[in-house]
């Protein structure tokens, strides 16, 4: 199916505005704060959650709200995770009404999240005050103001769409994302909202973003910590025209699920590359494996391995580290038939064949891993599943960042 990547973030489909403005939760009055999303009409809706037992009080409420399967509208802080607070879930339904009072809609209607320091209490009145500003600013050109104002470590805005034909129309797919660090999903994925303008069923939407998910956000790994609150949500417009989607079997519905899955692991990529402190998007594709369980276990357990990622760091071709984390991924594999090579655009060297140490050029190898884009290839011959994890390395900034988190 043919696709490509359009500007416009979650604004690109129709029926969507969105923003973000700077309410004062963060002391910086440079950095927005609290953003919104917005649909001219009802939509089908449908989440992911992070599986952590400790989970943000937004999460409880989302779900409820999207109990129903539909939604109007977004609302989110960054600053404050209203996680492990006595209060949380009483302030993130606050914020529901708060919302949805401004923008005469249900409250039961609007997806809440949170992100930032766990623990602290999340002062409620900022929000109160912002809510007219941001309802005013809403606006088609809104997206990467809304992008912004969900991001904490973040470094860059991660605002995209794609754009793809299907049975005579087009349909567009819009994301927002941030997440620097704690991120190792178990679900889904760190902050995400999506929007299409696709008429989709939330049954259909909801098989959909599962398997987006799965080959995206949840191939993804900074530093091994799931987080409280990682949520990724969709909304549907139906404004394309498209003959509505049902159901996994609809007509229409591989096309979607192909479009929206390629517009998360660009969202996926761009979380990994601005990992905590990283200077370089290191990224593990897995072939020959015994199934796509086995494919994925192996690729994550090479992206999660801290000796991996500093190796990575000091551009050093030390691949019995991919060979020790394919041991103890607990994936079943022969690794007496492992292959493994280094790619980036300095060109590629073979590092391993047949679970062994070949020869190779360790100044070419350390050329091509002092790149910004690092491939490690792992060909097996247990199967022909194959499987992508996304990651980063490992830097001296990750620790200075988390000591001074709080401060």
């Amino acid at each position: 199916m043919d696709y490509k990547f359009i500007k416009g973030g979650v604004t690109a489909p129709e029926g969507f505005k969105a923003a973000g403005v700077h309410c004062g939760i963060r002391k910086s009055r440079s950095k927005p704060d609290l953003a919104m999303i917005y649909s001219e009409v009802p939509c089908s809706a449908a989440a992911v959650y992070t599986k952590n037992l400790v989970q943000g009080a937004h999460i409880p409420v989302t779900k409820k709200n999207l109990a129903d399967g539909y939604a109007r509208a977004v609302i989110c802080n960054s600053g404050n995770a209203n996680t492990c607070n006595a209060d949380g879930i009483e302030k993130a339904e606050e914020m529901c009404s708060l919302a949805a009072g401004e923008l005469g809609i249900n409250a039961n209607d609007v997806i809440v999240a949170s992100t930032g320091v766990i623990g602290q209490v999340l002062p409620i009145e900022p929000i109160q005050s912002a809510m007219p500003a941001l309802v005013m600013s809403l606006s088609k050109d809104g997206s990467e103001n809304a992008a912004k104002a969900i991001m904490t470590t973040d470094t860059a805005v991660k605002n995209l769409a794609v754009e793809y034909t299907s049975l005579g129309k087009t349909v567009k797919i819009g994301g927002i994302a941030k997440g620097s660090g704690m991120i190792h999903p178990n679900m889904g994925t760190l902050l995400c909202f999506i929007t299409t303008d696709a008429a989709v069923s939330p049954a259909a939407l909801g098989s959909a973003l599962k398997a987006a998910v799965g080959e995206s956000f949840n191939m993804v790994s900074i530093d091994g910590d799931t987080s409280t609150n990682d949520t990724c949500t969709v909304m549907a417009s139906g404004f394309a025209g498209n003959g509505k989607i049902e159901s996994e079997n609809s007509n229409g519905y591989s096309d979607f699920t192909c479009a929206l899955t390629a517009l998360c692991i660009a969202l996926a990529r761009m979380i990994a590359k601005d990992g905590e402190g990283a200077s370089k998007l290191v990224v593990c594709s897995v072939s020959g494996a015994k199934d796509m369980k086995n494919a994925r276990m192996l690729a994550k357990a090479v992206i999660h391995s801290s000796l991996l990622k500093a190796a990575m760091f000091g551009a050093d071709a030390n691949w019995g580290r991919v060979l020790c984390a394919i041991g103890y991924s607990g994936a079943e594999t022969d690794i007496n038939n492992a292959g493994v090579s280094f790619s980036s655009k300095a060109g590629k060297v073979e590092v391993c064949k047949n679970g062994a140490g070949i020869s190779f050029d360790e100044a070419a190898a350390k050329k091509v891993l002092s790149e910004d884009e690092i491939n490690i290839f792992i060909t097996l011959c247990d199967g022909s599943a194959s499987a992508t994890a996304y990651g980063c390395d490992l830097t001296y900034d990750y620790v200075k960042i988390n000591g001074e988190y709080r401060s």
